[in-house]
């Protein structure tokens, strides 16, 4: 059975969708912006201050459905400007220090609320 998951410690969804759906024993987090949950604004810090936010809401995410990062499988980046990737690499690699999961990362047009960076993830839960 599919579970919708929703957390006050994570941004609202911003259209028709979920936070993530639980679904046989594989967890898919929506696109997390580098909104801030208490005040849903987008993080004004630096590209690499935003992707921490942003991997912070799926951490959330992931906890409402008893995960953690460690349980992620696959991430995609999307970015608005390719050439914030060295920075974003080194914020990213700090949540996932090892065993990282899968990714893809590719430069988009535009993302909603003009943001510079989302991300989506992917977890199997484990037991």
């Amino acid at each position: 059975m599919n579970r919708a998951l929703e957390t006050k410690n994570a941004p609202v969804a911003i259209g028709p969708y979920s936070q993530g759906i639980a679904a046989g024993g594989m967890v898919f987090v929506s696109g997390q912006l580098p909104i801030v949950p208490e005040t849903g604004e987008l993080h004004a810090g630096s590209i690499g201050e935003q992707t921490a936010q942003s991997l912070r809401n799926i951490e959330a995410i992931l906890a409402e459905a008893g995960c953690t990062l460690k349980d992620v499988v696959k991430t995609t980046i999307f970015l608005k400007d390719l050439g914030d990737f060295a920075e974003v690499n080194a914020a990213y690699g700090s949540f996932f220090p090892e065993n990282a999961p899968a990714r893809a990362c590719v430069q988009v047009a535009k993302l909603p609320k003009d943001a510079r960076v989302e991300i989506e993830a992917i977890a199997a839960k484990q037991g």
